[in-house]
């Protein structure tokens, strides 16, 4: 019995049925583990990709008829996952070290995990807002005994959440000086990503996000990330109301701060009355071998956005937020239709379950450090390889050229990786769950895979 099979035995939807198209015997899609044997070479100049399936050709044909073409997808259709592994559409498996852009941290089909998300959809999935629920009431108590914060704001995703904490910086300055001398403007910082929607936007550094969309909200100032001489200086002149800053930047090309870095804005946000928001959507979680990415600095913000892993893969998002922000916040000044709602609230408090047992973090913290020791002893030789950094598992591999070729090989071999930065950053962001063993492989198909590099510099 091989992978697919072993997985379908436990969850029986076949990969076609899954699509709503039943193959004939002839043309059922041939079944193999790539992880379970040696991986296919690297492409090479001139070879021809892994074809798809027909199953997999109407899907993406379809996708590109009816879908708003806002993605440049891989060429791949999954239709199944359990753990660290995926099923694609044509019977394979891949080793996935991307988590959904860090968003599946216990992995896919995690038993308590389903056997939460059922029970409470046969109980009760929304209400909406304008009542109590319990599982909302239970996930904030949890998030602020376990966090700095006083009090939680619910929304569905990681730029929703920056949205809701850019607003309460504007009203919370506007409270803390009624003289109407209150600051309205922002500052965050180069290779930064707070999401799509207007005003998160506007906080996000990549010229090529913002420019389309132009005239964004204006009052943004970027300064240079870990720079702390040049932040201090914008600080200091009294129009900041909130300085937005990842801990550790995922989307940007896995860049850590400094311990002296946050500190510093800290220090200077107090001396200006400015708020500290940490954006920990992807960094936070068990992320980084901390409950929390800002732990390891021993700084503390005003407030902290949160999303990607808490609900195990159901949308949400979320600001925690200290009682000198909270009380400036009235009825109506914001809201929400679905954030906090009894699903995805019983579905975080699962997760957190789970990565809040005793030795959880700890080991994400050791997997992380063995992982980039392995990564560095496989790689250290490759010309292109300019340097392998990160905290737990959250991983980047600097490249000094584009890292797409090496992502599409790693995808034929089996094993699913992201780019970061400016696209010459392999970034790797497992389910917090994976084994040694899994992070063996990942590490030996990239290894193999590098060769990819220089067909595509040739």
């Amino acid at each position: 019995m091989n992978s697919l099979q072993s997985f379908l035995a436990v969850a029986p939807v076949s990969p076609a049925a899954a699509l709503g198209v039943r193959l004939p015997l002839s043309r059922r899609p041939r079944v193999s583990a790539c992880l379970a044997t040696p991986p296919p070479p690297p492409t090479t100049a001139g070879a021809a990709r892994r074809e798809l399936s027909a199953v997999s050709r109407a899907v993406v044909e379809d996708e590109a008829k009816y879908i708003v073409g806002t993605y440049n997808r891989s060429r791949v259709v999954f239709v199944a996952g359990r753990g660290c592994k995926l099923y694609d559409a044509d019977g394979r498996e891949y080793l996935d070290m991307a988590a959904g852009i860090a968003v599946n941290a216990l992995g896919h089909a995690d038993p308590d995990w389903v056997a939460t998300v059922a029970a409470q959809a046969g109980t009760l999935v929304h209400t909406s807002n304008v009542q109590y629920t319990v599982p909302q009431v239970a996930l904030a108590k949890r998030l602020v005994e376990a966090s700095f914060a006083d009090r939680a704001f619910f929304a569905n995703t990681g730029t929703e959440a920056n949205e809701a904490a850019i607003k309460f910086a504007r009203k919370y300055q506007r409270v803390a000086r009624p003289d109407g001398d209150a600051p309205t403007e922002f500052m965050s910082f180069t290779n930064c990503f707070h999401g799509r929607t207007m005003g998160s936007l506007a906080l996000t550094s990549k010229v090529q996000y913002r420019e389309p969309f132009a005239p964004v909200m204006p009052g943004v100032t970027f300064a240079e990330y870990g720079n702390l001489e040049e932040a201090k200086k914008v600080i200091q002149s009294g129009k900041i109301a909130a300085v937005f800053v990842e801990p550790v930047q995922g989307e940007g090309g896995i860049h850590s701060a400094t311990k002296e870095f946050l500190q510093g804005l800290r220090n200077a946000c107090d001396e200006a009355g400015a708020l500290l928001v940490f954006d920990e959507v992807q960094c936070g979680l068990g992320r980084t071998g901390y409950l929390w990415a800002h732990e390891a600095y021993g700084v503390v913000p005003d407030m902290m956005t949160l999303a990607k892993p808490l609900a195990g893969g159901l949308p949400i998002g979320v600001v925690l937020v200290t009682e000198k922000v909270a009380s400036a916040i009235n009825y109506g000044d914001h809201g929400t239709t679905f954030g906090g709602g009894p699903l995805v609230c019983q579905a975080a408090l699962t997760t957190l379950d789970k990565i809040q047992k005793p030795g959880f973090l700890a080991e994400v913290a050791k997997k992380g450090e063995n992982f980039k020791q392995l990564l560095s002893s496989k790689l250290s030789g490759n010309k292109h390889v300019k340097e392998i950094r990160g905290i737990g598992l959250i991983v980047g591999i600097e490249l000094d050229v584009p890292a797409g070729p090496l992502v599409d090989a790693c995808l034929d071999a089996g094993v699913i990786v992201l780019t970061a930065g400016k696209g010459n950053v392999v970034r790797l962001v497992p389910p917090l769950i994976i084994s040694e063993k899994e992070l063996e492989q990942a590490a030996e198909v990239i290894r193999e895979c590098l060769p990819a590099l220089d067909v595509s510099t040739s």
